[in-house]
């Protein structure tokens, strides 16, 4: 009878474990699909060997515009800063490389900007798509940090992908509802500050590919976030 009992615990064990492996987002995407940030990726494992970071840093985590802001550092002193950026960086992807990018670093923060997912491509995601990645990305960082704040940037309005704004802007107010409700996960809304009087990106805070930020585009960037995140800390 003992046998069995197991046996039946151990059928419905791994049933769950099954349920949970076949809910999870990563079923969706192949190798193919990540295989081309590897070297970034092995690039900041590199460092988490050669560098020592301050045990109450902030982890910036993302896409390009997390990997060119070169002031970063300087510009959220006193607040010390682990920079985790890479180019071309999806949520879809970012899922594997959470585990790697945390490793056993200890934070007081997580700062995420991510926006790739939605960029005109055949293989961009629908909103819902990609609020179930990003709810992903948040528990990946609660199994490492169950209580520490996590900070979401809005996906900035830029005039290259203008026509998507419709689909980008609703990630954003799908990302912020969810945010709203959940303890220690906020939002930053930069997008006001982003559009002009017509309403309309400015031109003049981006780069001339009018997709990443110019220097005065980060010094805004900077104004928001880091008052943002002063809120948060104080």
């Amino acid at each position: 009878m003992q046998i069995k009992k197991n046996q039946t615990l151990f059928i419905v064990i791994l049933a769950g474990l099954l349920l949970l492996t076949s809910c999870s987002p990563l079923k969706q995407y192949d190798e193919k699909n990540r295989k081309w940030a590897y070297p970034e990726i092995e690039a900041f494992e590199r460092l988490d060997k050669s560098v020592t970071y301050a045990e109450d840093a902030i982890l910036f985590i993302g896409s390009s515009s997390i990997r060119l802001w070169k002031t970063l550092e300087e510009d959220m002193k006193p607040y010390p800063v682990i920079q985790r950026g890479y180019g071309g960086a999806h949520f879809r992807d970012m899922v594997y490389f959470t585990d790697r990018i945390l490793t056993e670093h200890s934070l007081s923060m997580v700062v995420c900007f991510v926006a790739n997912d939605i960029s005109g491509s055949p293989k961009d995601g629908t909103p819902e798509e990609i609020l179930k990645l990003f709810k992903y990305f948040v528990k990946q960082v609660r199994a490492k940090h169950p209580s520490i704040p996590i900070m979401q940037i809005a996906v900035t309005p830029t005039q290259s992908r203008w026509k998507l704004w419709p689909e980008i802007n609703t990630v954003n107010r799908l990302m912020k509802a969810y945010c709203d409700k959940t303890k220690n996960l906020y939002f930053i809304d930069t997008i006001p500050e982003f559009l002009d009087e017509n309403g309309q990106p400015k031109p003049q805070w981006f780069a001339g590919d009018q997709l990443h930020l110019n220097e005065k585009g980060y010094q805004v960037w900077n104004k928001i976030i880091k008052r943002e995140i002063a809120k948060v800390k104080s």
